[in-house]
């Protein structure tokens, strides 16, 4: 009895092998199991004595402290069973809504619907194929002359067909290859398979960025090294040849030169000549050996180094194209205008004066303006933002994202005023309040806002979350998977804390919570094993066991900062009125 209990006390893992996120909400990246209680040899004592102590016999004792380790460690594993079911079934509801929003975004339908339309059309054209064939096959026998005039005319037919035959084999052989060239195909629609995500291919396609851009900045240096007179000598000269070619015709000439130059100084190099030429001195950076064995950590932060990297470097070429679209597309009429002005401009100048006018007076200005107003307006930055044309117009075009800001401000701005005109008005009729009208006013997606969380008209979500936080609802008091986890959105007002189901059907799976009733909010970590601080936020009630966490919040700190203002508000409204 004795070896069968160790036996079962001592299966499976150890405890400190495993972590269980779903202990307390303070869950933190460093948790720490249960000891496993030591085998302590026992010394036996003698017998008499022993006896004498417990009646009952020493292997009652003995067997007693075997049952409550082997509950306890039982205890222990369910505990640990339970915690990996929930990341478990945590990633299971990510992964699914990964893959939903995958077939969203790939059209698999679409797909499947345009491949259904080319087999019935590839079908027709074969049926088409075969009444014809078949039609041909019938009228060959009844277009056959009659045998007398066949050997009157068999001589004639022979030679008329040996010469057609020979010319159409003569023109085949010297131009069917470019007749074929110009035969019309339908064009094949291929899709690209995709790579999985890799740390290792993302940093590597991001140093291939940097090393095939190296040239193009390099030119740029350069460039910006010329106008900014960093060699005084080079400068000069590149000035004045510059100006000499704009005024004797040689621009365009001089620009093909300077390109056949650097072709043949790139010849020259990949035939390994040692040829270095730059203005500005290059700083060769020091390349680190790529890691071969990376731990998770290591892994995540190298994802998260380079998407920042890339994360800045597509935010800037965002804001050049919007800018130039906004530029375009009339966005601010005052900028655009000065464009519209200058094009015409150029355009009469282009047909009332010779070729070699304008060109010369586009050159001297595009000089001028390169190697000496530039040098000013950089050494002056005062003087650059007051008669700087071109940068005053790029720095005041707007981007997409400061668009949706000023108009945001400008309807807040709206709302205040008309907020501050009503209560400017001494005495009104009876009637709904303001509250009441702007309860009416706000709706989510399924239906006004009251009517979906059954509450009063005057109780709509703050000005900080009108669209709501999207988020999932963890529930661990929940057997069910289903119940488990819900997706949805979050609100807060004034009294409650509203959750908002994704999943069509009645209004059970949505959740309402007293602001007054919760004892207890704080920022919540789902996955331990993940760095940072999380994305959730857990609300106990004494209605739950366990907290509620509503998990995955891109916008954690603003929703928790919200939440917990308007909880201390609604607290210590509370305590006051209870004090009076």
């Amino acid at each position: 009895m004795l070896r069968r209990l160790d036996k079962i006390r001592f299966r499976g893992h150890k405890r400190d092998d495993f972590l269980d996120p779903a202990e307390s909400p303070n869950a933190s990246d460093t948790e720490c199991g249960d000891e496993i209680p030591l085998k302590v040899p026992r010394t036996a004592p003698p017998r008499d004595s022993e006896e004498l102590r417990d009646p009952a016999g020493p292997g009652t004792r003995i067997m007693a402290a075997g049952v409550q380790d082997f509950n306890r460690t039982e205890s222990d594993r369910l505990n640990e069973i339970k915690g990996h079911l929930e990341i478990a079934l945590l990633e299971k509801h990510f992964l699914q809504e990964e893959l939903r929003k995958l077939r969203e975004e790939t059209n698999a339908e679409t797909l499947r619907q345009e491949l259904e339309r080319e087999r019935q059309r590839r079908l027709e054209l074969e049926q088409r194929v075969q009444e014809v064939l078949k039609t041909r096959s019938e009228e060959q026998p009844a277009q056959q002359p009659p045998k007398g005039q066949t050997q009157v005319n068999n001589g004639a037919d022979r030679r008329g067909q040996g010469l057609c035959t020979r010319l159409q084999k003569w023109f085949y052989d010297r131009f069917g290859e470019y007749v074929e060239d110009f035969r019309f195909q339908p064009e094949e629609s291929t899709v690209e398979a995709e790579e999985p995500l890799s740390a290792r291919r993302l940093t590597e396609n991001m140093r291939r960025l940097k090393r095939g851009a190296k040239p193009v900045t390099n030119f740029v240096k350069n460039l910006s090294a010329l106008s900014d007179w960093y060699s005084v000598y080079t400068s000069a000269i590149a000035f004045i040849v510059y100006m000499n070619a704009v005024w004797h015709g040689w621009a365009i000439p001089m620009f093909l030169f300077l390109a056949i130059l650097r072709l043949s100084l790139n010849y020259l190099i990949a035939r390994g000549w040692r040829i270095q030429w730059s203005i500005v001195p290059e700083v060769s950076e020091a390349v680190e050996p790529p890691k071969e064995d990376l731990t998770v950590s290591e892994k995540f932060q190298l994802v998260l180094d380079v998407a920042q990297k890339a994360q800045n470097l597509f935010g800037k070429m965002a804001d050049i194209l919007e800018k130039i679209k906004n530029l375009f597309m009339w966005v601010q009429p005052e900028i655009t205008q000065k464009l519209y002005v200058a094009l015409w401009a150029a355009f009469l100048a282009s047909c009332f004066f010779p070729y070699r006018l304008v060109g010369l007076a586009m050159g001297l200005y595009a000089g001028v303006k390169f190697f000496l107003i530039d040098f000013v307006f950089k050494r002056c930055p005062r003087l650059r933002a007051k008669y700087d044309t071109p940068y005053i117009i790029w720095r005041s075009l707007p981007t997409d994202p400061q668009l949706k800001e000023r108009a945001s401000t400008a309807t807040v701005s709206r709302r205040l005023q008309t907020a501050s005109s009503r209560s400017c008005v001494p005495s009104a009729p009876a009637g709904p309040g303001r509250d009441e009208d702007s309860g009416r006013f706000h709706s989510t997606k399924k239906g006004n806002f009251h009517e979906i969380f059954n509450l009063t008209e005057n109780e709509r979500p703050l000005a900080v979350c009108e669209n709501g936080w999207r988020c999932c609802l963890i529930n661990r008091d929940r057997k069910m998977p289903t119940d488990y986890i819900r997706n949805g959105v979050l609100y807060v007002t004034e009294n409650y804390l509203c959750f908002e189901s994704s999943k069509s059907g009645s209004s059970k799976r949505n959740k309402v919570i007293k602001l007054v009733d919760i004892t207890d909010i704080q920022k919540y970590k789902v996955l331990s094993v993940l760095p940072g601080s999380g994305m959730g936020i857990a609300v106990s009630t004494p209605s739950t066991q366990k907290p509620l966490v509503f998990g995955a919040m891109v916008h954690r700190d603003e929703a928790f900062e919200a939440i917990f203002s308007q909880y201390m508000k609604i607290t210590s409204a509370a305590a006051a009125g209870g004090d009076s």
